[in-house]
């Protein structure tokens, strides 16, 4: 008998082994060790405020669909975090565990917070461009929201309600009798989130001064205009209380009614969503007005690129990206009264907030052209050193 053949038959003696082997540990009642399931890939989201519901309603549908991604289960959970704040924690390097995904109010915190990082990574973490570029799930518009008493009073007095108008019913000494309201009106009061809780403070600020230099684009020169600082100033204290505003000021308008404000520019998304609230708790209905300058969030989807996570938890990230975007997801957003990014999906379905509240002034399609730009960092900067100077403490 030659090596090979010894070797041949040296090898089935062994396998033979092994299976005599494993039948008498089953019989005896051992068995072998069964090999583990794969672990769930788990997408976690950062998303800002206004658009949390939505987007942790998207979530709950996605993770019951069983989704897998190359044979694991993926999992989302949502973490709400205004966008002012999760821009400073990424600069910080406080992000911690670092998201999946970030949904922040509007594209330009993104692009700040890239460029931050940029510099000490040496590469983009938020892509523009490709597969895995930032990409808008919704768009909410900044609108005037105000109680219709009080609005047809300002259209009577003004004739179009916008900041310089508001500004000048802010600062008239004798109040509302004054204006041509009732005297129990008492004075003027404006409702404006808090830009250190709500994003939207900030852009109403920025809006704000579009209309007093009758321009699109701020620049810091103009923040530290002694004249525009003495307006915004006079504007800003037409607003009873900004801590006890915080970040959800429309919901308080619904609560508190006029002792919280007469109005203010707001999310149209957060408007709608407390039109029906309002109603209901107080006798006077709201009313939607759209300013000559617009400014909206574009809530982008934005997909980290560090190594902090893997390539599946970046592509199952996608995949739920791309699952929000679908039309059936997209209309989920209209009823919210956010308008879809997906243009497959009619802003003003029969269910959407849009076609609820249009005797309210809500519009599908708004016939303003006028946008105002994304303020740069140094504009941002300036306008809240100069709320903490000059507004905050009061």
């Amino acid at each position: 008998m030659n090596r090979t053949r010894l070797i041949f038959f040296a090898i089935i003696a062994i396998a033979l082994v092994v299976v005599v082997a494993s039948l008498a540990l089953r019989q005896a009642g051992v068995r072998t060790p069964i090999v583990q399931a794969p672990a769930t890939v788990e997408v976690r989201v950062v998303c800002a405020l206004p658009v949390e519901p939505f987007v942790r309603q998207a979530a709950e549908m996605y993770n019951k669909g069983d989704h897998k991604l190359e044979g694991h289960p993926v999992h989302v959970t949502v973490t709400q975090m205004d966008g002012l704040t999760a821009m400073g924690r990424w600069e910080r390097d406080e992000m911690d565990p670092i998201p999946t995904v970030w949904i922040p109010d509007s594209r330009y915190l993104v692009e700040l917070v890239n460029a931050t990082l940029k510099e000490t990574r040496g590469r983009d973490v938020f892509l523009t461009g490709g597969e895995y570029r930032t990409r808008p799930i919704a768009i909410s518009l900044f609108s005037w929201g105000i109680y219709q008493s009080r609005a047809d009073v300002l259209r009577q007095k003004y004739g179009e309600i916008d900041w310089r108008a508001i500004h000048d019913a802010a600062t008239v000494k004798g109040g509302w009798p004054d204006l041509g309201g009732q005297p129990d009106w008492g004075y003027f009061k404006l409702v404006v989130p808090n830009p250190h809780k709500n994003v939207g403070g900030l852009m109403a600020m920025v809006a704000a001064g579009g209309e007093y230099y009758g321009k699109t684009r701020l620049d810091v020169a103009d923040v530290t205009n002694p004249e525009f600082q003495r307006w915004l100033k006079e504007l800003m204290g037409a607003v009873t209380d900004f801590s006890s505003l915080g970040a959800y000021s429309v919901e308080n308008l619904a609560l508190f009614g006029y002792s919280m404000g007469d109005g203010g520019q707001l999310l149209e998304s957060d408007l709608l969503q407390n039109m029906a609230g309002i109603q209901t708790r107080w006798a006077d209905p709201l009313v939607i007005v759209y300013p000559k300058y617009l400014t909206w969030f574009d809530f982008p989807y934005t997909i980290w690129m560090g190594d902090e996570t893997s390539a599946l938890e970046k592509n199952a990230a996608l995949d739920f990206e791309q699952f929000i975007l679908t039309p059936d997801v997209q209309k989920l957003a209209a009823q919210r009264g956010l308008r879809p990014a997906n243009a497959e999906v009619a802003v003003g379905g029969d269910d959407s907030l849009f076609m609820r509240w249009q005797a309210q002034g809500a519009m599908n399609i708004v016939p303003r052209t006028t946008a105002m730009a994304s303020p740069d960092r140094e504009v941002l900067l300036a306008l809240l050193r100069w709320f903490d100077l000059n507004v905050s403490e009061r």
